[in-house]
């Protein structure tokens, strides 16, 4: 069985102190029960620098202005990932599925987001750094892990980040309880509609992304 979320630990210390060591000037970072926090307040321009920075085995976020770390994908993850890219190709060739793209969220821009997909016309990415404007994107992917932050990162603070951005989609892919929940229809930074269906129904996703979802291959999948 696949333990909790809770015995997860979001940053091994190996991790932490391979990051503290290339933090720039000014950043001062501290280790406290599995978590990488900030001792002081954090600018996007230096949680940027340090991204750029951190380790291959370290990815960073920067959620309502706090430094997040999210967990390295796990086969299952991947395999759910893959799953949803082979339904866009096929419903929605016109589309590019971008895995691990990162975004601008929440109001002003002020965000930064890690995808775990970021659904947008063929080519829309073309040209971007690291973290790319949700403008024209259609929705945004999150694969829940099993880590002790997903609650609060992917069901909380995510869909509100996503929708200030006026991102019109937001498909949460729940491991913990093997659900798929749409978020749709965004406005003053809330979505609207927001459905929620078990692994194995039929899943409308809304325009603009007009896409059929047959989950019943996500039974497979189950931890």
């Amino acid at each position: 069985m696949t333990p909790g979320t809770a015995d997860h630990p979001l940053m091994p210390i190996e991790d932490f102190e391979d990051l503290a060591e290339v933090a720039p000037k000014g950043v001062r970072l501290e280790y406290v029960d599995g978590r990488v926090r900030t001792k002081d307040a954090l600018s996007v321009e230096d949680f940027e620098e340090l991204e750029r920075r951190a380790p291959e085995t370290v990815r960073l976020e920067y959620i309502n202005g706090k430094l997040e770390v999210k967990a390295m994908p796990d086969g299952n993850h991947t395999t759910i990932f893959m799953w949803l890219l082979r339904q866009c190709m096929q419903h929605r060739p016109d589309l590019d599925l971008a895995p691990e793209r990162g975004v601008k969220a929440e109001a002003y821009r002020k965000g930064r987001a890690r995808t775990d997909g970021f659904l947008a016309p063929v080519d829309h990415f073309k040209g971007d750094r690291e973290w790319s404007d949700p403008d024209g994107a259609l929705m945004a992917v999150e694969i829940t892990s099993h880590d002790r932050d997903t609650d609060q990162r992917d069901r909380i603070d995510k869909p509100i980040g996503y929708a200030a951005a006026d991102i019109p989609v937001y498909l949460l892919i729940d491991r913990d309880n093997n659900t798929l929940t749409v978020h749709s229809e965004p406005k003053d930074g809330r979505y609207q509609q927001i459905s929620r269906h078990p692994w194995g129904a039929t899943v409308e996703l809304p325009a603009p992304v007009n896409i059929t979802l047959d989950t019943e291959k996500l039974k497979d999948y189950a931890d």
